[in-house]
C-alpha cells in the first residue's frame, strides 16, 4: 500500500507513460482529443498495454506535439 501511495506522488515529468487522464492534465489537452488522436494510425505515443487499456509514452507525446503547429483536425 505504501509503494503504491508513493508511485502517485511522483511528477507527471518524471513518468514514463501517463494515463489519458494524465497526458490530458499535463498538455491541457482534452481527454476526448487526445483519444481521438490515439485513434490515429501509427500514433507515435500510444503504449496498447491491452484490448481495453491504453497509455501515452510521455517522451513520444512531447515530441510528437513540438511537430504539431496545429491539432484542429
Amino acid at each position: 500500500m505504501a509503494a503504491n501511495k508513493a508511485l502517485e506522488n511522483i511528477p507527471l515529468n518524471e513518468k514514463l507513460n501517463l494515463t489519458v487522464q494524465e497526458a490530458a492534465a499535463y498538455t491541457g489537452i482534452g481527454q476526448i482529443k487526445l483519444r481521438s488522436m490515439m485513434k490515429e494510425p501509427d500514433c507515435p505515443f500510444l503504449l496498447k498495454v491491452s484490448s481495453h487499456r491504453f497509455l501515452v509514452r510521455r517522451k513520444e507525446l512531447e515530441e510528437y506535439l513540438k511537430s504539431k503547429n496545429d491539432l484542429s483536425n
